[in-house]
């Protein structure tokens, strides 16, 4: 009994993503694991073969995708309904979408966004029409001064509401800039952070732009509780290939941050696209820490 106790014990305590940690799991066939693709990754492949290439996605062991390309109510130049059968003929899932509309000068200043949610009402309507539960702002300019900032965490909160009575949430995604620029003493992220209402506003945290910042994601995660419902997972290249992102501790510190879907993003490449995204589900299917699914 108490030699079970201690092999389980130390079984647990080697667990890790590091490939080199466990052969003997490596080996093994992967389980399958709920992990969404964020088709930025395979952009080039995707606009040479569109077919072909969510088709590969799918075969890889992706569930569902996060798309980076709507525009004029069109997704990769498909109508909402056309994407969401080309992504469900290759047997996954329209989780999310990244897209975004910046406030002008006039808007800044006069706090009408009258003619800026126009524009969002149809954008919702598509990504509804398309399946999305989630609705990603992936960028914004930094703001001058703390009230310009002020002013985009309630254009934000309004968006969410609009998301939120479709049957949506609405999110932003960071890059290292929001937490290496100080506005007036404060620092972008934690500001937005704490202006936005949990309500309407979730955040997709980019581990590795994160880190480039120079924070911690679990530092983020036990201060800013359930804010984080999607996470990129990324590297400088492939999963694990920089040492520089600690997953371990990212993947041991989920439940702290409310994470329902982590999303996998490569945007530069060791191997060919298709590869390198391909050997980043793969360090997630073989990790021990990963879940088969956080939306449970």
């Amino acid at each position: 009994m108490k030699v079970s106790i201690i092999i389980a014990t130390t079984l647990l305590m080697l667990a890790s993503c590091n490939p080199k940690a466990d052969a003997t799991q490596q080996q093994a066939a992967p389980v399958k694991k709920d992990i969404s693709l964020q088709l930025y990754s395979l952009r080039d492949d995707i606009a040479k073969d569109y077919d072909a290439t969510i088709k590969k996605a799918g075969e890889m062991g992706f569930t569902s995708v996060e798309a980076a390309n709507y525009a004029d109510g069109k997704f990769y130049g498909k109508t909402p309904e056309e994407f969401k059968a080309s992504i469900e003929k290759a047997g996954m899932k329209v989780l999310s979408s990244h897209t975004g509309k910046g406030l002008t000068e006039k808007e800044l200043a006069s706090k009408d966004f009258t003619e800026a949610l126009k524009w969002w009402d149809q954008c919702i309507a598509a990504h509804k029409a398309a399946g999305m539960k989630y609705i990603v702002t992936p960028w914004m300019d930094t703001p001058k001064t703390l009230k310009d900032l002020q002013t985009y965490c309630e254009y934000y909160n309004e968006i969410g509401k609009r998301c939120k009575e479709n049957g949506m949430l609405f999110g932003y995604h960071n890059h290292d800039f929001e937490l290496k620029n100080k506005i007036e003493d404060k620092v972008m992220y934690d500001y937005m952070l704490e202006n936005t209402n949990p309500e309407y506003v979730f955040f997709e945290m980019d581990v590795y732009w994160v880190v480039r910042g120079g924070k911690s994601p679990v530092d983020y995660f036990n201060k800013y509780k359930n804010r984080f419902t999607l996470l990129h997972i990324k590297d400088n290249r492939e999963l694990g290939q920089s040492g520089m992102v600690g997953f371990d501790a990212i993947f041991n510190n989920t439940d702290a941050a409310g994470v329902k879907h982590l999303v996998v993003e490569v945007e530069q490449y060791s191997f060919t696209p298709e590869e390198s995204v391909k050997k980043s589900l793969d360090y997630l299917l073989n990790c021990p820490l990963v879940k088969e699914s956080y939306d449970k």
